[in-house]
């Protein structure tokens, strides 16, 4: 039972750990000493520089109502032309507000500071690249600014503005120690960034960029807090065997370092570490979690020694005073230590539900975008069966059609022509009166051969594939017009095409001129067919009624749905322009199919 229990605890603990460890990726930036921040010009010091020096003095003490005061006093009455000073005056005011937790106050001067550096663009290249420092710790800080503010309030995509600045950093070459060192605390934002939106890839690159400067600047301790966010990025994809050879690399790096940051960064390893082993079912994790609580208790020990020996030394002069005052700062330790931990409970609970209700709504709307998308495929498949089906079943017709029109004319026709020979010859052996019979069956054989003619004609022209487009047009044209309707051709002398491809051209031209006698009303129309550069182009032209093409639907009747099926199959482009009494428009552009040509050898 108490194992159980002990059990239940440590998993409560990892996750608040796990949970405050990745809060912390997010924020965590590179430490960078205060006096890195600043740097002022040694020869030649003004009044406002020895005034700027006495102001940094208060920084250092961290006098930060005094330092605010003074600055916000000085910055006006530096002249314009001391560019470098007002940008000192202006990074300083904005350092005070970023650690009085002034946001929106530290952001907007280190804007100002920004314009500032901008308009040294005035300078040559070298004089500019000499405050590549500046530039880099600017872009590093405004940066830092908007992920803190994303932390507040995500939906003001703040989060955009931090990748903005800190790819600013990111593409400065320079390899001053001093840059690079605000590169890496770059990449550190960078990669907690990733890892906030689950990108894991991209948190990996970053950590890792961070992780080369610290080889390059051989410090262990930042290469050691590196490897253990890299392990972290792990941990949260479940890649428990990588983290925990990142986290032993981490710890076999900085085994040998006594100081105190050496063993918190210790005890955060063989933390994670355990969690690891742990998720690996692997029985050495109860042992790495000894270790990180003697680390843990090492540096509580630490802390409480130096309270004992101030504790002592107050004791020697005043016994009884600094007993109830150790009293009271017991208490108020007491005091802060639970509500500390509560809150950071409440913290890290917040945080979770946040960002599990935030990747629930990505999620959402990715899952929206796939079906979406899905959609548009499932439905684009279908119009492309239909068309396809539609195609096949117009091509069915053509064919049986071309084939029962050859039929007649190249059989039927020559067996009635050959039986009317046989008539006409059978006369010769009539020496008297040839039978009525005889007069008869000539007439039903000429009235058959006309109509069987008529019907290979209507079913495939024969103009059309005898003598082509140009001829099959016109005559089409001739045989539509009447005192109604007068339809013109200005079509020009075309070549022979592939023979299949004249026949659906001529078919579509007849459909369309089918609509035109049986819906527009026109009383004139005209046909134009030109050839430009491998292509038909193909118009036809009327004075009827028109449509209003936003409210008839034109793939649900007048044979368009059959048209507009052919041109697309024949890799064409269909445009109809119609308004309601102004007549209609269409216009057809084919990529011409020659026609084939045999070779012989």
């Amino acid at each position: 039972m108490k194992k159980e229990k002990i059990l239940i605890f440590t998993i409560f603990f990892f996750s608040l750990k796990l949970l405050s460890s990745e809060f912390k990726s997010i924020i965590k930036e590179v430490s960078i000493k205060k006096e890195a921040s600043f740097v002022f010009v040694q020869e030649n010091d003004t009044i406002y520089d020895y005034k700027l020096k006495q102001i940094v003095g208060l920084y250092e003490k961290e006098k930060y109502g005094e330092v605010l005061k003074r600055t916000l006093n000085l910055k006006d009455s530096i002249p314009e032309n001391k560019i470098k000073l007002r940008f000192d005056i202006n990074f300083l005011i904005a350092e005070t507000y970023k650690i009085t937790n002034k946001r929106d106050e530290s952001l907007s001067f280190y804007k100002k500071a920004l314009s500032l550096l901008s308009s040294l663009n005035t300078l040559d290249s070298k004089e500019i690249s000499s405050y590549d420092l500046e530039f880099v710790k600017t872009y590093q800080r405004i940066g830092s600014s908007f992920q803190k503010l994303d932390l507040i309030d995500a939906t003001k995509f703040y989060i955009d503005s931090a990748k903005y600045y800190f790819k600013k950093v990111e593409n400065y070459t320079s390899l001053n120690d001093e840059v690079l060192d605000f590169k890496a605390s770059t990449y550190n934002n960078l990669s907690g960034i990733y890892q906030k939106d689950s990108s894991f890839q991209e948190a990996e690159k970053y950590a890792y960029k961070a992780l080369e400067i610290h080889k390059k600047r051989n410090n262990e301790l930042s290469q050691a807090t590196s490897l253990n966010n890299i392990g972290n990025i792990y941990l949260n994809q479940k890649r428990y065997e990588d983290s925990k050879n990142i986290y032993f690399e981490a710890i076999e790096l900085i085994k040998n370092q006594k100081s105190s940051k050496a063993i918190e960064i210790k005890a955060d390893l063989y933390f994670n570490l355990a969690w690891a082993m742990r998720n690996l079912e692997d029985v050495e994790a109860y042992d790495n979690l000894e270790k990180s609580y003697e680390f843990t208790d090492r540096i509580r020990n630490k802390s409480v020694q130096r309270m004992i020996e101030s504790v002592t030394a107050e004791y020697n002069v005043n016994q009884v005073r600094k007993e109830e005052k150790t009293k009271r700062l017991i208490q108020e330790q007491r005091f802060w230590i639970v509500g500390g931990f509560g809150l950071l409970v409440i913290l890290s609970l917040t945080f979770y539900v946040i960002l599990y209700y935030q990747r629930k709504r990505t999620l959402a709307l990715r899952l929206a975008n796939i079906d979406y998308e899905q959609k548009q495929k499932i439905d684009a498949v279908k119009s492309e069966s239909q068309t396809r089906v539609l195609n096949a079943t117009i091509d069915g017709k053509e064919t049986e059609r071309k084939e029962i029109a050859e039929t007649l004319h190249d059989n039927v026709s020559a067996l009635l022509s050959s039986a009317n020979l046989h008539l006409q010859a059978s006369r010769k052996h009539f020496k008297g009166n040839i039978p009525i019979e005889i007069y008869k069956s000539e007439q039903i054989i000429n009235e058959a051969s006309e109509k069987i003619r008529d019907l290979s004609h209507t079913l495939v022209s024969s103009i059309l594939l005898k003598f082509g487009l140009t001829f099959a047009v016109k005559d089409i044209v001739d045989k539509y017009s009447n005192s109604f309707l007068q339809i013109d051709a200005d079509v020009d002398m075309l070549r022979r095409f592939d023979q299949k491809f004249e026949i659906k051209t001529f078919n579509i031209i007849q459909e369309i001129l089918n609509n035109v006698l049986k819906h527009s009303k026109a009383k004139n129309a005209k046909v134009s067919i030109k050839e430009n550069n491998g292509k038909l182009l193909i118009s036809i032209i009327d004075d009827g009624i028109g449509f209003d093409k936003t409210k008839i639907n034109l793939k649900d009747g007048l044979g368009i749905n059959q048209i507009d099926a052919r041109i697309r199959m024949m890799k064409g482009d269909f445009f109809i322009d119609s308004k309601k009494g102004l007549g209609t428009k269409v216009k057809i552009d084919l990529p011409i199919q020659e026609k084939e040509t045999s070779i012989s050898a």
